[in-house]
């Protein structure tokens, strides 16, 4: 028996988790041209499709390109029968959840509120068809600061839910804790649960998790505390969900400066999976325990972690896993100035990573001996190592690009290439842009970064053809958002 052939939006979602953004818009836009033909634009196929192509570019960072594709799909008449109607419905309710995410609050808020009263009339306003939207509409007021009304709708939103016995419940208690706590409103969030399943409970903390990027840090890190509480409570400490908690609890005291809770959160996730028997587990939060202990002025105890990570990582005789032990603990070595062993632990890491089927581990265990090595002037020797780094990584990685500027530095006989990042920021976007051209197209491509943003200039050779214009604008945003989201959050 075959299996179906996947479909165009599952091959475009395939191409994005590989990092091919452009080949994956380039399925899409192959789809609708083909939807097109076949049932005509403003069909009820047509739509549909324009909502999957508004799908793949949300995912990879597009947020105005998506709103467009949500806007398509909801243009026209209302469709007659009520499956197409339900279907107008969600893609309404998409374009909604697109403008909040492009930051447009105030489009977002009416095409929310627009759609609420659709889905009264559709449904009734005590169906969860009707709470599906009025969350989003309470996570758009609340975002805009109109944390009262923000209140009234999520309360709304948790008790139609909470009667219907519809397990978006632990979606709508995510969002209604983080207006809670952003309201300023004492005492937890987390209470009155103990009629909810624990699988509904965990739900709930995965997604109270997946809001964290975009909530304020003090809301942040007050909401973690009070979930990791209610979760230690009532699903224990050893529970996956309050492991998860604990290590975004940590990441957040990292940005906030929070250096003791980062470090108690961590000692308490080595803790659980030592409980646990999860080795290879223990050695990634040992990692991460060594960083906060270092940041923290604790560097002999952070060394004595990465000591304790190695001897665990060469148990489980991974030689990937030990390789990133070595290099992460010769980084700390060497901002030690205990430059041998610095240099000791990074050629083993090169050796280990050497013994294993990881090219980016290697990659990068490369680049960070041959950044070494040219910080202490050793410049023959590091542009052997750095060059031998990026023929095996993916050119847009953080650290192929943190490679490529200080390799341009050691040509030039300069110890350090810290300096040259904006440069090599640009040119790999340039780079990125002209491999997915027309060769005879662009007479010239200027790209400058300011204020954090890619600033691109475009001279043509020659009149582009429209699909060759349309397939420029896509190269284009795409390469913004790729740039974007993978170097300069890094």
């Amino acid at each position: 028996m075959t299996s179906p052939s996947p479909s165009p939006v599952d091959m475009a979602f395939a191409l994005l988790r590989e990092g091919r953004a452009v080949d994956a818009q380039e399925v899409m836009v192959r789809e609708v041209r083909a939807v097109e033909a076949r049932h005509g634009r403003g069909s009820p196929e047509w739509a549909a499709v324009q909502c999957d192509y508004g799908h793949v570019l949300l995912n990879s960072d597009q947020m105005d390109q998506a709103v467009e594709c949500y806007r398509e799909a909801c243009s026209g008449p209302p469709p007659a029968d009520p499956e197409g109607y339900k279907d107008r419905l969600t893609y309404r309710m998409n374009l909604g959840m697109a403008l909040q995410l492009a930051g447009r609050l105030d489009e977002a808020e009416a095409e929310l509120r627009h759609n609420l009263r659709e889905r009264q009339g559709f449904y009734g306003r005590e169906h969860p068809g009707y709470a599906f939207a009025l969350e989003v509409l309470a996570d758009v007021l609340m975002r805009g600061g109109k944390t009262h009304e923000a209140r009234e709708a999520i309360e709304e939103t948790v008790g139609n839910f909470w009667r219907n016995g519809h397990e978006k419940v632990a979606g709508a208690l995510a969002v209604r804790a983080e207006i809670m706590k952003t309201a300023g409103m004492d005492g937890t969030p987390f209470t009155g649960l103990e009629q909810l399943p624990d699988e509904i409970i965990a739900v709930m903390a995965e997604a109270v998790l997946n809001r964290i990027d975009r909530a304020d840090p003090r809301v942040g890190m007050a909401l973690l505390r009070d979930l990791v509480a209610a979760l230690e409570a009532r699903l224990g400490p050893d529970h996956q969900a309050t492991l998860n908690t604990l290590s975004v609890l940590a990441n957040l005291g990292r940005n906030s400066g929070d250096q003791t809770g980062r470090v108690d959160a961590l000692r308490r996730v080595v803790a659980a999976y030592d409980r646990q028997g999860r080795v290879e587990d223990s050695v990634s939060a040992l990692m991460g325990l060594a960083l906060a202990l270092t940041d923290s002025g604790d560097r002999e105890g952070g060394l004595g972690a990465y000591q304790d990570a190695r001897a665990r990582a060469d148990r489980l005789g991974s030689p990937e896993l030990t390789s990133q032990v070595l290099c992460n603990w010769g980084l700390v070595l060497a901002e030690a100035e205990r430059f041998a062993e610095a240099e000791q632990r990074m050629r083993e890491a090169v050796a280990y990573a050497q013994r294993g089927a990881d090219h980016e581990m290697l990659g990068r265990a490369q680049i960070a001996l041959g950044l070494f090595l040219q910080h202490r002037g050793r410049l023959d020797e590091a542009r052997q190592i750095v060059e031998a780094g990026l023929a095996v990584m993916d050119p847009a990685h953080p650290d192929a690009i943190i490679g490529r500027s200080h390799l341009g530095a050691i040509h030039q006989g300069e110890s350090c290439g810290c300096g040259a990042l904006g440069d090599t920021l640009s040119a790999a976007f340039r780079d990125f842009v002209l491999a997915r051209l027309p060769a005879d197209l662009l007479s010239g491509l200027d790209v400058n970064i300011v204020d954090g943003e890619f600033k691109v200039e475009v001279q043509l050779n020659r009149e582009p053809a429209p699909d060759e214009l349309d397939h420029l604008n896509r190269v284009m945003n795409a390469a913004t958002a790729e740039f974007r989201r993978r170097v300069l959050a890094s």
